[in-house]
């Protein structure tokens, strides 16, 4: 049975041999753990589950120190943040700059060229295309946030368009995704905070639902799964993302969602990925708290419906003392030594 066969089970809602997990770390926790293990390569250690292609935060070219320019147009600011940034400069600085604006190439050649070699060199594992900045996210990035909230009650009609022309856009990498035969499109977006939705259930509704199924839509008809990525509190969206065709929803934040309760309550339904605190128990908590939330995360997921993940890429005020911790009661589940 590979890892693939392990995270399908889960997602099926079939009672897997394990659960199965995927663990991803930002650039100064990945270099601290580097030093506390004396290894530089990780990946025998963490054994994910999950391999990724395509871009989940984008494609950069540096403009100065400590900061970088998207294809999209838009400049980030990287002195604090060095995994993403903070955008500083957006291209669509006035509605009328939308018809003017150049889209990249979402047929560039390049921005597939590995994919085939990348999911060839790890058969055994389950394979998502990630779409990084996929709605609200690509919007606001390119607008400002504040600017585009503003629009959705003062210019719905621009808002509506912009966001028309980034679904036609991704629509364009979903189909070559799917083509290239991956499990699985991975929609990443951030609709909340830690109090509830930035934009407001009816604007949701209005702006971003309908243009979400219009992107699931092939992925569904297309056998595959579809993956979305939301932090805070937005458990209120579950039910209607999925009527749209959801599988999998990350990152199953703690702080905000009581996850032993909704694992439950979506079996059969909904899939979750994450749960694990990346703001309490990771970074504050003792080795054997770590030690006890990675077991009863694992329980309750064993079920189905559950891949055990950090509620975020691990942040670098993680002690490695932690992260080896959840790794060995990860390792230590009997279906996963019996198939190692």
């Amino acid at each position: 049975m590979t890892k693939r066969d392990v995270v399908i089970d889960a997602l099926e809602f079939r009672r897997p041999a394990y659960v199965p997990w995927e663990i991803g770390l930002t650039i100064d926790c990945r270099e601290r753990l580097k030093a506390h293990l004396g290894t530089e390569d990780l990946s025998e250690f963490l054994d994910n589950h999950f391999v990724t292609v395509g871009s989940e935060v984008g494609r950069f070219e540096p403009v100065g120190e400590n900061h970088v320019r998207d294809l999209y147009g838009v400049v980030w600011d990287r002195t604090v943040d060095k995994d993403i940034g903070t955008p500083c400069d957006w291209p669509i600085k006035q509605p009328g700059d939308l018809d003017r604006y150049t889209w990249p190439d979402a047929e560039d050649e390049s921005w597939y060229a590995e994919i085939p070699e990348t999911l060839a060199a790890h058969p055994d594992r389950f394979s998502r295309y990630g779409l990084g900045f996929s709605l609200y996210e690509r919007a606001w990035t390119m607008r400002g946030m504040a600017n585009l909230l503003m629009d959705m009650v003062e210019r719905p009609a621009f808002v509506e368009e912009f966001l028309d022309a980034i679904v036609e856009h991704n629509l364009v990498q979903v189909r070559r995704a799917l083509e290239l035969g991956v499990d699985c499109l991975h929609f990443g977006d951030d609709y909340g905070m830690q109090t509830g939705l930035i934009m407001g259930i009816g604007h949701w509704r209005r702006f971003f639902k309908p243009r979400l199924a219009v992107m699931f839509q092939p992925v569904v008809q297309a056998g595959k799964y579809v993956s979305v990525h939301s932090c805070g509190r937005v458990q209120e969206l579950f039910d209607e993302l999925v009527e749209i065709g959801l599988n999998l929803f990350n990152p199953f934040q703690p702080e905000v969602m009581n996850v032993f309760e909704h694992m439950p309550r979506y079996r059969g339904r909904l899939a979750f990925h994450g749960g694990m605190s990346v703001q309490k128990t990771l970074p504050f908590g003792s080795v054997e708290q770590v030690r006890e939330m990675t077991a009863r995360l694992i329980a309750a997921g064993r079920k189905g419906g559950y891949i055990f993940a950090p509620s975020h890429d691990v942040p670098r005020d993680v002690p490695s003392e932690n992260l080896v911790a959840m790794m060995e009661v990860l390792q230590a589940q009997d279906g996963w030594t019996q198939n190692k």
